[in-house]
């Protein structure tokens, strides 16, 4: 298991640096389809997919893909990407209704939240990409997110004593919480000294950005609990799916977009 997962994390690593790296449309391309991989993962656990393909699935897919069009076009999230929320929300009513009653509202929601929690969220790699210098900015989104949970995880393992959220997730402590903060921020500020970033300002953002990885982490845990299910997907061996290995990653991406935008002039 050991050795599938490492070999799967490589994978990862190697497809995010080609990527990420490359930027413009191949990054686009990528989130466009790790999004709608990720919100099928999500739908088949909401009850929103089922054996086949449904209109409200397809109509969910429909708006992922026209945000990051749209996000190709408004590269600065300035204006037509701040449409999407109350586009999707249209769509699906439009299909809620004219298919009355085929779905119960409770998937609707469940849809509509697919679009937000899945596409919107990991679509802020993209835009933090675009921002000035967001090609060495970009990374702290990874680096607060693996990195807190890394550090936690072996912190919680030598001295974690005291349990963060003993229903929710029994293994994780207070003092691993407190070492994946610690250890995020010190690895933002070794990464600004490598890349000539303003290291105070990096150490902030990934400590901040590492709180709220820890956050995305349980709510994902939280979702899985709800809906009886271990793994979201067996799409990455050894992780389980899309959600399973970016539930951290989605909720760190928007957090480190703005703070870069206040923080770092």
């Amino acid at each position: 298991m050991f050795k599938t997962r490492l070999l799967s994390g490589i994978v990862l690593v190697v497809i995010a640096l080609a990527t990420i790296i490359g930027g413009g449309i191949v990054l686009l391309c990528t989130l466009t389809a790790v999004s709608l991989i990720g919100m099928q993962e999500l739908y088949r656990a909401m009850n929103v997919r089922k054996d086949k393909f449904t209109s409200l699935e397809i109509a969910g897919y429909l708006c992922a893909v026209i945000y990051y069009v749209l996000l190709w076009v408004d590269k600065d999230y300035s204006g037509l990407g701040h449409l999407m929320p109350v586009l999707s929300i249209i769509v699906l009513m439009c299909v809620y209704v004219f298919t009355y009653p085929k779905y119960q509202a409770d998937q609707i929601m469940s849809a509509y939240f697919g679009i937000m929690y899945v596409a919107v969220m990991l679509s802020f790699i993209f835009l933090t990409r675009n921002l000035e210098g967001g090609r060495f900015i970009v990374w702290l989104i990874f680096l607060c997110s693996w990195g807190c949970d890394t550090c936690a995880y072996c912190v919680g393992m030598l001295i974690g004593k005291h349990k963060m959220a003993p229903v929710l997730s029994p293994k994780k402590s207070i003092e691993g919480a407190v070492g994946g903060v610690v250890g995020a921020a010190l690895l933002g500020a070794i990464y600004a000294a490598a890349t000539h970033g303003p290291v105070i300002e990096y150490a902030i953002i990934c400590g901040c950005g590492s709180l709220i990885s820890m956050v995305g982490d349980l709510a994902a845990s939280a979702i899985k609990r709800n809906r009886s299910i271990k793994d979201y997907g067996t799409l990455i061996p050894g992780h389980g799916g899309i959600l399973d290995r970016f539930d951290s990653v989605i909720f760190t991406a928007p957090v480190i977009y703005y703070l870069a935008k206040i923080l770092i002039r």
